[in-house]
């Protein structure tokens, strides 16, 4: 839930980045660390193993400026792809207002994505919400690759509740702004 402070004029909201293990998550807060202006962003901050692979989380604050007087604060995690790692997953969706799924559109990742948003939705319900409550936005990355599912396919599977989608490939910078755009502007709409 979105932090209001009225004293200072913030609000700060909390959109999480969810999807399987080397899918593409943090790519996606990389890219747009690079092309927010320095102004606008805080540090990007990253607890990687030592074979690059996300441990705990990402974390990136991004400011958004000012609306009705107030100045709004994103700030966005990565969750571990790795189910191994599922207490941090669940820690990192406390307080979620926007969540933008990435998934991995390679055959051999099709069941992966499938676990890892049984698993978002197993660990709202931890926290007494649903997937549907929440803005999402779905990302299908590595659409350049020749060996992925058609997009209907992962539709059926992923997004039965037909939230907003696009084609990504985060490594190129392509469909990153997209989702992002989506879930803020739903979760600036929930505030009002």
């Amino acid at each position: 839930m979105a932090l209001i402070n009225y004293s200072s004029k913030e609000i700060n909201c909390k959109i999480v980045y969810y999807g399987p293990g080397l899918g593409g998550k943090t790519t996606n807060i990389k890219h747009i660390y690079s092309k927010v202006h320095p102004d606008h962003r805080g540090k990007l901050m990253s607890l990687d193993t030592e074979l690059d692979r996300t441990l705990f989380f990402d974390f990136l604050p991004v400011d958004l400026g000012t609306v009705k007087g107030f100045s709004v604060h994103f700030h966005l995690y990565t969750v571990p792809g790795q189910v191994y790692y599922n207490a941090s997953r669940k820690l990192i969706l406390k307080g979620v207002d926007g969540l933008i799924f990435v998934a991995d559109s390679q055959i051999e990742r099709f069941e992966d994505n499938i676990d890892s948003m049984d698993n978002l939705n197993d660990n709202l319900i931890e926290y007494h919400k649903k997937v549907e409550e929440i803005p999402l936005a779905i990302q299908y990355n590595k659409r350049d690759l020749p060996n992925i599912v058609s997009l209907n396919e992962l539709e059926d599977a992923l997004n039965p509740r037909g939230a907003f989608f696009c084609e990504g490939v985060a490594v190129e910078g392509i469909g990153i702004f997209e989702p992002l755009k989506e879930v803020s502007k739903k979760v600036l709409r929930k505030l009002r």
